[in-house]
């Protein structure tokens, strides 16, 4: 297994390319570098999996996590070390695969392709029309103050076509879209399919999960909480930005 698999020198000791002499001159959307502390913990508390070192589960996730750092957290294409830009594609629930410049320009970036839907627009708790990756950092981040941690439960295949099953979880301790925080844990249980070139970096992804897992228990507090308009502001002027994954 190669590098792009988790075994590149890092400070983060579950994500590749964050720190080091290889970033310093990374370009950062907020900034900085993101810091992982607190999710990490969040990670370490419920994961139900621990997997032993150098075994091929581990690197797949630790892949999994330095991939969704790069996608959320690096600005430039040419700063991706976990896949190749320039033939990279993501596809959901068996969409027509879509490139990274379709990713920015039509999606806006952030969680937006991730909850891609078909519903009509008035049935949707999270229009990502309305949303740039910034915005939907901050609806996200206000929502899990403690991050919305990821693990690999199962991997079925190995490079170059990896197929895992995973679970992404977290604490709904902040308002969502003007409902209420329940303090109750959210869990998205899905699959996902990477695939590596012959110099071992992503080209295509592939996830498959319901989309209501997630946002359908982040209403059940009902309309009338907290708004997130101070918790915004004051995250956006924060300059780490608590992480996610």
């Amino acid at each position: 297994m190669s590098s792009s698999l988790g075994e590149t020198q890092q400070v983060d000791k579950y994500r590749s390319y964050l720190n080091g002499e290889g970033e310093k001159n990374t370009k950062w959307r907020f900034g900085v570098p993101p810091n992982y502390d607190v999710v990490n913990n969040l990670f370490e508390e419920g994961r139900t999996k621990i997997w032993p070192q150098g075994s091929l589960e581990e690197k797949v996730q630790n892949l999994l996590k330095s991939w969704e750092m790069e996608m959320f957290h690096k600005a430039s294409f040419d700063d991706f070390k976990t896949m190749d830009p320039r033939k990279y594609t993501f596809s959901l629930n068996g969409r027509k695969p879509i490139t990274l410049e379709e990713i920015v320009q039509k999606f806006g970036g952030g969680y937006n392709p991730l909850l891609q839907t078909s519903l009509p627009e008035e049935f949707q708790l999270y229009n990502i029309a309305e949303e740039t990756a910034e915005s939907s950092h901050r609806v996200f981040t206000t929502t899990f103050p403690r991050g919305f941690a990821i693990e690999v439960l199962q991997v079925y295949s190995g490079p170059p076509v990896i197929v895992f099953k995973f679970r992404h979880w977290g604490f709904m301790e902040g308002p969502f879209k003007g409902y209420a925080p329940t303090g109750e844990k959210i869990e998205l249980y899905g699959m996902a399919i990477f695939e590596l070139n012959e110099e071992s970096k992503v080209v295509k992804v592939e996830f498959f999960y319901d989309r209501g897992e997630l946002l359908g228990g982040l209403v059940k507090g009902g309309h009338g909480g907290a708004s997130n308009s101070s918790t915004n502001e004051m995250l956006s002027s924060c300059p780490f930005m608590k992480s996610t994954g």
